[in-house]
Order: structure tokens, then sequence, then C-alpha cells
């Protein structure tokens, strides 16, 4: 199966380059691309630089938008949609290959991560990303990742799963892929969705991606905006009862400390 890696590109960041240079040492010639409805000249140089085309949606910046053009434009089976301010590891595209011939139903996969905060490497994992990694080890089991009822037990908690780690089988999938009322919480909400249809979550848990967290990342940006809680605390009342849902929110907010 043929595999792309679609950039999101959003205003001028200046880790765009570093994500680039990840993505063109990967081995197995995967196709790359770079999508923006923002475009600049400092986009268009850093992409030229490394010979990778650059496609611009016309319109208002939307996250869902933005998304479905770049998942849409990229012509492969398997779609990574690539964040401008991360890296991947260079065995991703490898071991993606590989999980995909060993299960032609995937329609998710996705990896562990290490965090990159601002330019520094955070040595192993702090509480957060060790409730995250308990939460998907019912994905781990080849055996059960195809049930529905564990793939969303896998979602009730919180999303464990890092956006920018995830790679849809589109030739499973379709389009469009992302279909959410949410701005905020739409990959959650997507796997939520994913999670009620045929195909396997295939977790891969081994940090083949590194999580970059920093004052310009839209992770921090949002989390200060109310309107994120109350998509999050939507999210939670599609699996539980109001009392459970503001316990588990009481928890949730407290995770927002690993971005400061």
């Amino acid at each position: 199966m043929t595999h792309t890696f679609a950039v999101c590109a959003y205003g001028d960041s200046p880790y765009l380059e570093n994500c680039l240079r990840s993505l063109v040492r990967q081995p197995g010639n995967p196709e790359i691309i770079c999508c923006t409805s923002t475009p600049s000249h400092y986009i268009e140089e850093t992409v030229w630089k490394y010979g990778i085309p650059l496609h611009v949606r016309d319109g208002e910046s939307n996250i869902q938008d933005d998304w479905n053009f770049a998942y849409e434009t990229a012509k492969g089976d398997l779609v990574t949609l690539a964040h401008q301010d991360d890296m991947y590891h260079r065995d991703y595209g490898a071991v993606l290959r590989k999980r995909a011939g060993e299960y032609p139903d995937m329609t998710v996969f996705f990896t562990d991560y290490a965090t990159v905060k601002g330019t520094r490497l955070m040595e192993g994992k702090g509480l957060v990303e060790w409730v995250k990694t308990i939460l998907r080890l019912p994905l781990i089991n080849p055996d059960w990742n195809d049930r529905e009822w564990l793939k969303k037990a896998a979602l009730i908690f919180g999303n464990p799963v890092c956006c920018p780690s995830c790679t849809y089988n589109k030739k499973l999938l379709g389009t469009p892929l992302f279909q959410s009322e949410f701005q905020y919480v739409l990959d959650w909400d997507t796997l939520w969705r994913l999670a009620g249809e045929r195909g396997r979550f295939v977790c891969e848990e081994r940090p083949l991606m590194y999580y970059r967290v920093h004052d310009g990342a839209t992770t921090k940006q949002w989390i200060g905006d109310r309107r994120r809680t109350e998509e999050e605390l939507a999210m939670f009342r599609k699996f539980w009862p109001e009392p459970a849902v503001q316990l588990i929110e009481t928890f949730y907010r407290r995770a927002y400390r690993a971005y400061d």
C-alpha cells in the first residue's frame, strides 16, 4: 500500500523545517506533501528547499477543513496528517507498512510518542503519558483490537491517542474523514465514530514520533479557551452520567499542567 505524509502548515512555524527533515529521511520513498490555508513566502521557501509540493486551500482557515483538504489531496492509501511542529522517528513508515501488511482491515494506526518541550527532549514519561499508555493497552492485542466495544473503551476516559501519530487507511475509510461538530476535540470525536465502524485500531507502543509543546503550539493556546472545556464535557457526556463527567473533568484539567 502506498503511503503519504501530508504536512498541515499554518502560519510561519519555526519548527516546520525540522518536521520536513524528519520526513525526507524516511525509508521507503513515501509521498510527502505540504498543505496550507495560510500561504506565505516562508512556507514556500521551506518546502522548496526539500523539493516538497505545496497545496493551498482557498477559504478561511479551519482545522477540520484544512485536515480534510490534506487528507483528500494525498495520493496514498495510507495517510499520515503530520503536524508542522512535530517530528517522526526514522522507523515510523517502516513499522506502519509492516502493520498494514499484517492487518489488511487496519483503519487507524497510531504510536506512542516522546515529548519535546521547546527544543528539549523530555526524558521518560510524565503522569499524563503513563495514563494514556494505560488507556491504550487494550488496543495492543491484535486478537481484540477490531472489536467495537474495546476500541470505544480506550476512549471513554479521554483521548489517549496522539493525533499527529495517526495514519488513516484512506482506502477503507473514504472521504471526508473528519465530520465532527467540534472544533477542538474533532480528532477524539472522529476516533469515536471510527471505533463504531468495521476495522482495526493498531497501536504501536513505541515512541515513533516527537510531539512538541511550546508557547505557540495550538494545543497550549486552546487550554485557556473555555470552548475547549465545553467540547470535552460534551464528549464525556456521550459515555458518562453527569456526576461522573464532573469528576473526570476535574482530573482532566490537572493534565493541562503538562503543557506549562
